[in-house]
Order: structure tokens, then sequence, then C-alpha cells
């Protein structure tokens, strides 16, 4: 039997049992978010924080958030579990294969991060150009000699007028980025797998981006910015190869995920000047930083906050519950469908 049909009959049998429907959340996340599932309490809603609350493994749907794992021992701890609601457009975080041998849907919330990313990764564009975290750095460690860190020729960084930002993944985030750098005077050019027929960038909102090939793309950017899903092919897609092809003054910008880059290699080419900077908000071991990075001074460090803003992490709630009202409804069309 087809694996849809088989969903489609779970989920009906699920939506005629609400009166017992329990979730559980790996993460505690901001309840106004959640008030579209509200008129459920009446008919028994129950919420429960995994590894907390008792009861947590009888659950019959999972709101779990992209820097959480959900393995397979997990998963195999909910005999009851029929939805896995991730919070997050990336899904790596959990194992689809132990989801797919039990029939277990898995949906994520892609439109509510596209902005939030895009304007991080365009801050960190910024930030590393210009220096901005360096300088801030600069005066508050030398404040006590202000003057010395004043002068016409002092301070000199990069403008991102007139250069060339490269995005690896021209999907909704990309696109969204090259809105931004294009109308900060930029020339976008971009790869991916293979070049987007028009209907697929309706996002650039009329920008001209270029599709080029790989190796294109690094020697002809001044800004590299990884914009791309996560997937075991693409891991260290930026090695010491790929750097050693970039400009000795491009930057790096990493918004997507840490394993797209081989981190000992990415510190060795910053140490060494082979680019001139980067700019990271995921890393290759997350939670862990590699102590290099931390100590270079031509490196902008942020805490995997892509996301992170208050409207954006109430979308995401709004379009977990909107995927969870979906599926009990059967409404396979109006779900954000990973698995």
């Amino acid at each position: 039997m087809p694996f849809f049909l088989r969903m489609s009959k779970k989920s009906s049998k699920f939506a005629e049992n609400l009166g017992s429907m329990r979730i559980a959340f790996t993460t505690e996340l901001p309840k106004e978010g959640f008030r579209k599932l509200e008129p459920l309490a009446i008919t028994g809603l129950t919420w429960l924080l995994a590894y907390r609350d008792a009861g947590w493994q009888q659950a019959e749907v999972l709101v779990s958030t992209f820097d959480y794992k959900v393995p397979r021992e997990m998963i195999e701890a909910m005999p009851h579990l029929r939805l896995i609601a991730n919070f997050g457009a990336g899904y790596n975080n959990i194992d689809l294969e132990a989801c797919r041998e039990r029939g277990i849907r898995v949906t994520n919330t892609p439109q509510p991060v596209i902005e939030p990313t895009a304007e991080l990764a365009f801050a960190l564009m910024i930030d590393v150009a210009r220096r901005v975290s360096e300088f801030d750095r600069r005066i508050r460690s030398g404040a006590k000699q202000p003057a010395e860190l004043f002068g016409v020729m002092k301070n000199l960084s990069h403008s991102l007028y007139g250069k060339t930002l490269g995005i690896i993944g021209l999907g909704r985030i990309g696109q969204a980025l090259a809105r931004r750098a294009a109308a900060s005077g930029m020339r976008v050019i971009y790869h991916n797998r293979r070049r987007l027929e028009d209907e697929r960038i309706r996002g650039l909102e009329g920008v001209q981006a270029e599709y080029v090939d790989f190796q294109t793309l690094l020697q002809d950017s001044d800004f590299v910015s990884l914009n791309l899903p996560y997937t075991p092919e693409v891991h260290h897609l930026i090695g010491k190869p790929e750097l050693g092809m970039m400009k000795r003054s491009a930057f790096l910008i990493n918004t997507a995920r840490g394993a797209h880059v081989d981190e000992q290699a990415l510190v060795e080419a910053l140490q060494n000047g082979i680019i001139a900077g980067a700019a990271m908000d995921v890393y290759e071991h997350e939670p862990a930083i590699s102590q290099e990075l931390l100590t270079l001074p031509n490196v902008v460090l942020s805490p995997h906050t892509g996301t992170g803003t208050w409207e954006g992490r109430i979308a995401m709630c709004e379009n977990v519950c909107d995927n969870i009202l979906a599926f009990m409804q059967n409404d396979l069309q109006a779900m954000d469908i990973v698995l």
C-alpha cells in the first residue's frame, strides 16, 4: 500500500480521537504562538515537556526544535506517535528512517524562517566587511586612550557596493538575501545543482541573479554565502580546495548548517590569509566552536540566531499549529511535509 494512504488512515483515526490528544514538546516555546490550538483544550488537549513531564511518551504529536536531536530511541519510546512537527526549516535533527518505518509524518516550518535568516546573513556580511564587531571590541578594550583609535587612514574596511555576492543555494532564503544585496548595489550570482527556471525564482522580485558553475562562483565572488539545506552529499562542501579557489579578499558567510564547512580548513585559511574573513551563525560541531575562531579578529560569530527574532519565533509556532491542525483534518495539501 502506498505510504500516503497508510498515513491517511492513521491521521483520520487520530482526528476521531481528539479527546485524548497529547502534544509533547522537546523545548519550551512561546505559548502565545499556539493560540490556534486553544479550542482543542475543550476536548482534553494535554501539553507535555519531553523527559520532564510524566506521560510524555504517550503523546500522539511531538513538537521538536531544530537544535534538539530526535533519535530512533526517542521515537521508539513513543508508541502512539503519529506526527513530528519540527520547529525549523531544517530537519536533520530527526531520524527520518525511524519515522519512515513507523509511518510517522514529519513537517517543518519553511516560510517563517526566510526573512529573519536573510536579514542575519546580510547583517553578517556588513559586519565582517566593515569590521563592525572588531571595532566595537577595540574601542571597548582601548577606552582609556580613545584618541589612538581615530584617524583618517585608520580602521579601513571594505564596502559591499559594487561587489559580487555568490549564493550557494538560491532557495527562498537565498532569494531574500539576493534582494537585499541588489538593493545595496551588489551583483548576484548563484549556483544550485541545476539552474532554476524563471517560475522558481519569483522571490527575487525582478532582481537579476546569474547562474554559474560552482568553481566560477568561488573564483568570482567577493562574498560567498551558504544558503542550502544539509544532506550528507554536501558535507564539507567548503574545504581546503574550495577555500583555495576563493579570492584572498573574499569573505565566507554561513547561516545554513555548520557541517557544510570543514571548520579546521577554514581556520587555516583565515590564519594564512587564504581568504579575508568569515561570518558564521552555525558550526560544524555545534554548540562547540573551534577555539581558533574565537581568537581570530577577522571572524564574526553568532550563536545560531538566524531565525531568532520574537516575530520569527511566534510565526514558527503558528506554522507548527497549522501543520498539526492540517494533519488532524487529513489535509495533506495544507501541510509542510518533509516525510
